[in-house]
């Protein structure tokens, strides 16, 4: 798994001119992406180290302060661009296989105490939001 982490005082994910996730405040927006190999496993260890990430204002996590997450799935972190101009999501795990993965892992996030929203699965999305920092990560299981 991949993800793309931006530490953010708010942050929305809308689908079709509808929201269908926000946070408001000090928090997180997680772009994840999914691989062939990945599994249940690989998205709850992912999420361990997501809710315990000392990326907040005075090195806190969202664990210690109970700050919000927007997960929203992202295939195009798998982009292979290498050669020529036009990228390829080869390495991306289809949808059927990657959503329940993004779905175990909004589990794991919620089973660890976390206030979890999401974007729509496959949808077409605007993400909108305001970096506070800024402080953006890559993170790689």
């Amino acid at each position: 798994m991949r993800a793309v982490v931006q530490r953010v005082s708010r942050a929305s994910v809308a689908v079709d001119g509808q929201v269908a996730g926000a946070i408001d405040g000090q928090g997180l927006l997680v772009l994840v992406g999914v691989t062939h190999q990945d599994t249940p496993q690989t998205a709850a260890k992912l999420a361990t180290k997501l809710w315990g990430l000392r990326i907040l204002h005075g090195e806190k996590s969202c664990s210690d302060v109970g700050a919000p997450l927007l997960v929203v799935s992202q295939f195009t972190l798998y982009a292979e661009t290498n050669k020529g101009r036009r990228p390829t999501w080869q390495a991306a795990a289809p949808g059927p296989a990657a959503e329940p993965i993004v779905d175990a892992m909004v589990s794991s996030l919620r089973g660890l105490g976390a206030r979890v929203e999401t974007g729509v699965f496959g949808a077409e999305m605007q993400v909108s939001l305001v970096n506070d920092g800024p402080v953006t990560l890559i993170l790689e299981n």
